[in-house]
């Protein structure tokens, strides 16, 4: 399981970024941060990751602190981050150094072919289109088999069918190992296509505004009622949340704008 603890951040100008975000993400759980520019969702993944240390509070992944880059927690983020000088195969089995050339070579070739890209293992990242360089990065999230996976934005660069293609594609990877994930993401239809629940942030401070569980069956129809009812909840948190206190003064057009 994974715990945050009255978590909070604080940077050294003074600006709060986070104030006291108290949650838990369960096995195999997908969930959502959703909200407007500046709420915290991204050094909330940074401190997720390790790569930042909060200033008050803790973040616990079964038990065991999470301090600093952890073995355990892989992330994807907006753009691909391929190494140009390694071939996709290499790119994907970037951290499988302690498994063995046999064991490595089976894990590659598997999650290649879970992307759609089984017959692209020798090509360069720079041969492949933006949408390909991502399902390469998400194969190379998935191949070792992380207990947490931290997804920042992947798909919003991405053409809508493109994007749609890859939440399969993840969601496949996701079916074998179910590891846990936490999604930051503006679009409210990704995260009812893909989360279990979504948790959206108020900004000035970073601050959880509201818990919407989605109650949807996988596999997803776009269509349905049940995931229109669950796209419509979002956005009205959304919304809510947008018209607090501190954003009271914004023009509501504007505002309701942003994702």
């Amino acid at each position: 399981m994974l715990s945050l603890d009255r978590l909070s951040k604080t940077y050294a100008d003074g600006t709060v970024a986070l104030s006291d975000i108290t949650l838990t993400v369960a096995e195999s759980e997908i969930v959502a941060l959703i909200g407007g520019s500046g709420c915290g969702k991204t050094t909330l993944l940074r401190l997720l990751a390790g790569l930042d240390v909060a200033s008050r509070g803790g973040i616990t992944l079964d038990g065991v602190p999470i301090t600093e880059p952890h073995p355990s927690v892989g992330i994807v983020f907006q753009e691909p981050r391929l190494l140009p000088w390694l071939t996709v195969a290499q790119n994907v089995g970037f951290g499988l150094a302690d498994r063995s050339s046999a064991e490595a070579k089976g894990r590659i070739a598997h999650a290649l072919e879970k992307v759609g890209l089984a017959g692209h293992a020798a090509r360069w990242p720079k041969e492949l289109s933006g949408g390909q360089q991502q399902r390469v990065a998400i194969a190379r999230a998935f191949v070792t088999e992380p207990k947490l996976l931290l997804l920042d934005e992947p798909f919003s660069a991405l053409d809508a069918f493109t994007r749609a293609s890859l939440h399969e594609h993840l969601l496949g990877l996701w079916a074998e190992s179910r590891p846990m994930v936490v999604l930051v993401t503006h679009d409210v239809g990704e995260a009812a296509a893909l989360a279990d629940r979504a948790f959206v942030m108020r900004p000035k401070p970073g601050r959880i505004d509201d818990e919407v569980p989605l109650g949807l069956a996988r596999p997803r129809e776009r269509s349905s009622h049940a995931f229109e009812d669950a796209t419509r909840r979002l956005l009205a948190s959304l919304d809510r949340s947008l018209k607090a206190p501190e954003a009271a003064a914004q023009d509501a057009t504007g505002a309701a704008l942003w994702w």
